[in-house]
């Protein structure tokens, strides 16, 4: 049905409508979007599963590792009192601030924040948190004014300038002593510096995960090829009994599977008892392969193993085999024509599984933590300690959000060098 609509000119036009009269134009556009609306319903549940689980756990993770106003929350007198006072003075505050702590302390102890406050203070002052502990239970003893020699009688740790100059440090909203600390840095009077050399650990520890994930990586690749090659060669019926071998470690908890390396591995364990046994090594000299960077490698290779010959094994099954023929029948050898024909192909194979386990490797806590020992460990298991166990969430999320920006940036680096068009999965 159409319409003929006549302009000011005097020329006419030829609209399409509808049997209704709505304009065609109109009508397309309207179902468009009733499509795009029962598409998004379809994907709205995944899409905030991913919100809920991914999205907002790394949100409030950097949230917190910048994260700073339990200070100014808990003493807000105290905080602004302490605008004035200089902690190059060489002096601590004078009788104001100590009046202003006198009434915000005695608040917080009703409200049991005061050890709080501490706890996150002794992160960085250690000693704080005693000071806090006993000034808390002491507080409601405070006679009339002046308070200042009554709070040094409490808790010497009032009467120090390194005190004081820590509570005014962090007593803004946000904060980057959690990433100098992630780095082993901190900041002092002087602007940022290096943490004394017996206290610098965490950067050390990223070199080491990220030396061990590579090592494991380049493990895997070097053990997976071999066995991805002969699965993708072998015949139909042996290559899926070989691959249900290849995956019989999934059905098995990765507790159980790691707990079994610390039997074979430990010096009184199966591998040493064979070594003995066939005279490669002696009884007195018993190899060390457990709490260690050894048993880590050992234990995360093996377990990491199926990540690489999976996707290996899937481009192995699309490249044809008269591709090496071929090249054989142009008088290439036997190495020639795997090196420069059929290799070349199975690089996207190697690049999906380098992803998987490079990423799955560098991400791990329970397996060096019961095989690593105090030389084998990652940072995650820093990262593990300071939230289940010391409680620190900023550090943890801060070395969390360092290790993710470390992670991307590797993985800009293999787009732009490999490219991720060029990574199959099969």
């Amino acid at each position: 049905m159409t319409d003929i609509a006549a302009s000011e000119t005097g020329t006419t036009s030829e609209v399409l409508t509808t049997r209704d009269g709505v304009p065609l134009k109109r009508s397309l556009a309207r179902a468009l979007r009733r499509e795009k609306m029962r598409a998004l319903m379809l994907i709205a549940p995944l899409l905030l599963f991913i919100l809920l689980a991914f999205v907002a756990p790394i949100a409030d993770m950097l949230f917190r590792s910048v994260e700073n106003n339990i200070v100014q929350n808990t003493l807000p007198n105290t905080v602004v009192a302490l605008r004035d006072w200089n902690p190059n003075s060489g002096e601590i505050p004078g009788e104001p601030v100590f009046e202003a702590l006198a009434g915000d302390l005695k608040i917080a102890v009703s409200q049991k924040t005061h050890t709080r406050l501490g706890s996150r203070l002794n992160y960085e002052q250690p000693g704080i948190a005693s000071m806090f502990r006993k000034s808390g239970r002491k507080v409601k003893n405070l006679e009339e004014p002046p308070y200042r020699e009554q709070f040094i009688e409490i808790h010497e740790g009032w009467g120090t300038v390194e005190n004081w100059a820590t509570i005014k440090q962090f007593s803004s909203k946000y904060t980057d002593g959690y990433f100098l600390s992630a780095i082993d840095r901190e900041r002092t009077e002087q602007g940022i510096a290096e943490k004394p050399e017996k206290e610098q650990i965490y950067l050390f520890l990223f070199g080491r995960t990220f030396f061990l994930s590579v090592t494991i990586t380049i493990s895997c690749i070097l053990l997976g090829y071999p066995i991805a090659f002969l699965l993708a060669n072998l015949p139909l019926r042996s290559s899926n009994l070989l691959m249900i071998m290849v995956l019989l470690p999934f059905w098995t908890s990765l507790l159980v599977r790691t707990s079994a390396w610390k039997v074979l591995l430990q010096q009184q364990g199966v591998i040493n008892d064979f070594l003995v046994w066939t005279g490669l090594v002696t009884d007195a000299g018993r190899l060390v392969m457990i709490n260690n960077q050894t048993g880590t490698i050992i234990a995360m290779t093996h377990i990491l193993l199926p990540f690489m010959i999976l996707p290996l094994y899937s481009v192995m099954k699309t490249i044809s085999p008269t591709y090496v023929r071929a090249a054989k029948s142009l008088g290439a050898n036997d190495w020639t024509a795997f090196w420069k024909v059929y290799f070349p192909n199975t690089i996207p194979g190697i690049g999906a599984g380098s992803i998987l386990c490079f990423i799955l490797s560098i991400g791990f806590y329970i397996t060096p933590e019961l095989v690593g020992g105090t030389s084998g460990i990652f940072i995650s298991n820093r990262i593990a300690y300071h939230i289940s166990s010391s409680l620190n969430w900023g550090l943890g999320a801060a070395l969390g959000v360092i290790l993710l920006a470390i992670v991307m940036l590797f993985y800009w680096m293999y787009d732009k060098i490999v490219g991720i068009d060029n990574v199959k999965l099969g």
